[in-house]
């Protein structure tokens, strides 16, 4: 029999949660009190701070549900928010997950999002503590609260970059843009789900244990994650730092997949690394003598590819793309906006 969640109800589906966690899921030290009471307790650690975010997936607008299966939405809605806490130079501990159905999800398809929840969680040591259910008339919508912890000397910020900082990106941002455009532009792909870009999309790799490396080797400036687009997100230093920025267009790493799919779509590959993506690389800013030590940092737990990609400047001097002729020009930073 195929189950719904009308027939089992909200208590029940309670049940099989707690029960499939149990089974599957990992004990975070420092969790007192999980699933079961009004409220989760955590005792922070001496010399510890707590790092806390959230973020909400909604059907249709963060995901497409004919295009991905269960089991990868717990995977990308979880991953997204490891992200926030390992750009911050944190450690995950645990998850408070709210869930918007419909009376007429399948159950089965609830439990798979719980196992790609548990697919994020379990290599970090992180666990699901509790959450909060609800029905809703036409759009499902995953919200995630994370909590992780980083050391006083080793947290991450934005407002922490220098003039005379070399940029740093982890990976190869705009990959994820283009995964989402092949997806809404569907073309007879054989297995477009297969395809590397659709997979970039669909499935994020966090950078947290990069994230964490970088923030121990006390060598870095500043750091973001790029959830709002390359540009948007070296923005927000810029902003927050107070300072400018000068990238170098023949140093952005623009993967051959990449390429390819821009050909094919008639798009412009720098224009898809620049702007908004689901990527969820890193940016970090460093003094340049500390590249190396940055790479070697990363290098350790890891062979997630790091670039250097231009320079941060005076405030003063704005924010410019420098083209292979020598030539800059202003960039405009724009990248994921919720409400345009």
């Amino acid at each position: 029999m195929v189950e719904t969640l009308s027939d089992i109800g909200e208590f029940g589906l309670i049940e099989r949660i707690h029960k499939l966690l149990q089974k599957i899921g990992v004990h975070t030290p420092g969790v007192s009190l999980e699933i079961g009471d009004d409220a989760a307790s955590l005792k922070p650690r001496p010399g510890f701070e707590l790092l806390i975010t959230c973020d909400t997936l909604i059907e249709g607008r963060h995901y497409l549900p004919r295009h991905i299966t269960p089991v990868d939405i717990g995977r990308r809605a979880m991953a997204i928010n490891i992200s926030d806490i390992g750009a911050m130079g944190g450690k995950p501990l645990c998850a408070l997950i709210s869930l918007g159905l419909q009376s007429g999800t399948l159950v089965a398809d609830v439990e798979d999002m719980y196992r790609g929840f548990v697919t994020e969680l379990n290599p970090l040591g992180a666990s699901i503590v509790g959450g909060n259910l609800t029905k809703t008339e036409n759009t499902v919508f995953i919200d995630i609260t994370m909590i992780g912890e980083v050391r006083k000397e080793n947290l991450m910020l934005r407002s922490t970059a220098q003039p005379g900082d070399a940029i740093l990106v982890t990976g190869y941002p705009g990959q994820a843009a283009a995964g989402l455009n092949l997806l809404q532009n569907a073309k007879a792909y054989k297995n477009l789900h297969a395809h590397p870009l659709v997979k970039a999309y669909n499935l994020p790799a966090h950078r947290a244990l990069e994230g964490q490396a970088v923030a121990r080797s006390q060598k870095a400036h500043a750091m973001i994650d790029t959830s709002d687009g390359f540009l948007a997100d070296l923005g927000h230093i810029c902003q927050e730092s107070h300072v400018g920025a000068l990238l170098i267009q023949e140093n952005l790493p623009i993967s051959s997949e990449l390429k390819e799919a821009a050909v094919e779509m008639g798009m412009d590959s720098y224009q898809l690394f620049l702007q908004e993506s689901d990527d969820y690389e890193l940016i970090i800013t460093c003094s340049p003598k500390q590249v190396l030590n940055i790479r070697s940092a990363i290098k350790e737990i890891s062979q997630t590819p790091i670039h250097e990609v231009g320079r941060i400047r005076d405030a003063s001097e704005g924010i410019e793309l420098m083209l292979p002729d020598g030539t800059k020009r202003p960039i405009s930073l724009k990248g994921w906006d919720h409400f345009k």
